[in-house]
């Protein structure tokens, strides 16, 4: 490190991660130990479109030895000129490099690989997500050396902050000349007792701190998890493997197991042992079609395990009684607890604001009591009415609360009998026997058809018009005897994708017309309705 220029570093945190803490400790660790030091920041903004930046400089020199004279510092970071960036957000640091504040021939990057997804991720059909890899190639090449390790997983295991990891990292990267027990001084808040005797905060920072410590001082175990995440061992892995029933696991090809079991468990968990057991007979009948397309199963059973996936998530639909029973689970009051931060010694109130409406409680009705809730919320809507709605609020943190969260959950024997449940049993069949026949016809035709389970997703217009579009491409691309199958296929799949990059479905119609089937109908009716209750709020 040159002798006559500060040591720039820039900060980059999103909101609650402790950023405006973490700057104050690297100031008051550099006064502690005797240098000049000096910080600015730069708010970002809400909804997860930017993070907070902090720009930190340290003059490398202790104060003692400058003869009095003082350094002068700058406001703010210069592109390119950056000794350091450490960031709590993959994409953030990507997002950096590409304002071009880092320099391969100078910059250190430190980073967390976890991600905090973006409203424009989000706001995607598809999967919107940046690719992981990609953004760590980025890093890679624009960084003289790089530390990449999940730091939100280390604050949890330590039961701190992100910052305080974050400092740990910068310790254990050298970038400044402190010792560790100046930063650990800081940490402790100039408290010098032993660890078992310091406050819980202060405890549960430094073990945060050490634990990013010893990871960034390690270079070589680092440089040896970038290189596999990089060669996607922790990008796209299959999920853990879970318990399957021994008769699921004779009837199934092992490479179906993992998917199978999660779809199985979620299907059980969702309705009861019958409905789970109509997961595994559909999912039977997809098996069998491959078996005839592809006997050696030389595809790995790619179209039963795509089948699996997606079945899964249909059958388990959202309803109110899926979404009272998730909120009044005891692992969601622990993972409010842990979201705000709260000790044992704090009370936490937790409020759900519910807003059902005449289609909720119709969906649970049979099918004549059904039509006529349906049929007079739409004369009230006729006469300048706003659609009927009850809105309630249920303190689920109390004992009356939580009561009726679980009487509402316990209600999963009405669902059988509700108008819901038939319409979505009849389209989940009209998608199976097009993946069946598919199949059957052609392996590449019926893999694009179970991926086509990925347009029913999410829940109100977005739900409706997945269906709306997955039995539009069946029926208009799929069943068009007339074209090879490939062709078909390559049809399907422009469709589905098109589908899914457009929610207005602007792009899923110019790919149905390029293909030569026919538009979407302009005034096509939903073929249902659903409107889910907002999430939680909590409050401590």
């Amino acid at each position: 490190m040159e002798q006559n220029r500060p040591i720039t570093l820039l900060v980059c945190a999103l909101g609650g991660e402790g950023g405006g803490v973490l700057t104050e400790w690297l100031v008051d660790i550099a006064r502690h130990a005797g240098y000049a030091a000096q910080s600015t920041s730069i708010p970002g903004v809400a909804q997860r479109t930017g993070a907070t930046t902090y720009y930190i400089e340290v003059f490398p020199v202790p104060l003692a030895q400058l003869g009095g004279r003082r350094p002068v510092f700058s406001l703010s970071p210069v592109p390119g000129a950056l000794d350091a960036i450490v960031s709590s957000e993959l994409l953030e640091t990507a997002r950096q490099i590409g304002n071009g504040m880092s320099a391969p021939l100078r910059t250190l990057v430190i980073s967390s690989s976890a991600r905090i997804f973006t409203t424009a991720e989000r706001m995607q059909p598809g999967d919107g997500r940046a690719d992981g890899q990609q953004l760590l190639d980025v890093v890679k090449a624009f960084s003289r050396e790089h530390h990449v390790f999940d730091m939100n997983a280390v604050a949890r295991e330590a039961g701190t902050v992100v910052s305080a990891v974050m400092l740990g990292a910068i310790a254990g990267s050298g970038l400044f000349p402190f010792p560790r027990g100046a930063y650990e001084h800081v940490v402790r808040g100039g408290d010098t007792s032993a660890p078992e005797k310091l406050g819980k905060m202060a405890a549960a920072s430094l073990r945060g701190f050490a634990a990013a410590f010893d990871a960034v001082s390690a270079p070589r175990a680092q440089a040896a998890f970038v290189s596999s995440v990089m060669a996607g061992d922790t990008n796209d892995a299959p999920p853990p493997a879970r318990a399957l029933p021994d008769e699921l696991a004779r009837r199934f090809p092992p490479a179906v197991h993992n998917m199978l079991a999660l779809g199985h468990a979620r299907v059980l968990d969702y309705q009861d042992t019958a409905y789970a057991g109509l997961y595994a007979d559909r999912l039977a009948k997809v098996l069998d079609a491959e078996r005839a397309a592809d006997p050696a199963g030389a595809r790995g059973f790619a179209v039963t395990r795509e089948a699996a996936r997606w079945l899964a998530l249909w059958m388990a639909f959202d309803d109110i009684v899926r979404v009272a029973a998730l909120k009044g689970r005891a692992g969601r009051a622990q993972r409010v607890r842990q979201e705000v931060r709260a000790t044992d010694e704090d009370i936490v109130k937790v409020y759900d604001h519910f807003k059902p409406g005449a289609p909720e409680f119709a969906a649970l009705l049979p099918p004549g009591l059904s039509r006529r809730v349906t049929a007079w919320d739409r004369g009230r809507q006729a006469r300048g009415r706003e659609p009927w709605a009850l809105p309630l609020k249920v303190g689920s943190h109390s004992v009356f609360g939580m009561a009726s969260l679980r009487l509402l959950s316990s209600l999963k024997w009405l669902r059988r009998r509700g108008q819901r449940f038939a319409e979505e049993q009849a389209l989940i069949e009209r998608w199976l026997a097009a993946v069946v026949t598919g199949t059957r016809e052609a392996w590449a035709l019926g893999h694009e058809l179970a991926l086509c389970g990925r347009l029913i997703k999410g829940y109100g217009s977005t739900n409706e018009r997945g269906k709306h579009n997955l039995l539009h491409v069946i029926d208009e691309l799929a069943g068009r005897a007339a074209l090879p199958a490939s062709t078909r296929a390559e049809a399907i799949a422009a469709a589905r994708e098109a589908a899914l990059a457009d929610e207005g479905g602007k792009a899923l119609d110019a790919a149905l017309v390029r293909h030569g089937a026919a538009p979407r109908p302009v005034q096509a009716q939903p073929i249902r309705w659903m409107k889910r209750p907002p999430s939680a709020t909590a409050r401590s």
